[in-house]
């Protein structure tokens, strides 16, 4: 038996109006997610959550494709979630797809 997968796209921004290196917090089907672009133009999508006190990550610092969490400065690879060392954890990151100036997110 196949298992069938329900992915919803879902449009949470326009490109233009996302600032280099600022996080923005988008609310969908009850979840908090950050957005953030980057230097070269790409948008990441990441839980606003750092694992070790719930920081909001949408409020960190960018640093390349790293946010770094307010509250204790936990360092979060945006790519595919991992906390770097010495720390240790993971966000969960979502699928970014763009459409002319509209930013969509894959959810499962």
């Amino acid at each position: 038996m196949s298992k069938v997968s329900t992915i919803n796209r879902i449009k949470v921004a326009k490109v233009s109006d996302l600032a280099v290196g600022v996080g923005q917090r988008v609310n969908i089907a009850g979840k908090e997610i950050a957005l953030f672009k980057q230097n070269d133009g790409i948008i990441k999508a990441i839980l606003n959550r750092c694992p070790h006190k719930g920081g909001p990550l949408s409020e960190g610092i960018v640093s390349g494709e790293h946010v770094f969490c307010p509250l204790h400065d936990w360092k979060i690879n945006m790519n595919d979630g991992q906390v770097q060392a010495p720390d240790i954890g993971c966000v969960k990151t979502y699928h970014v797809e763009i459409m002319k100036d509209t930013v969509f997110i894959e959810i499962n």
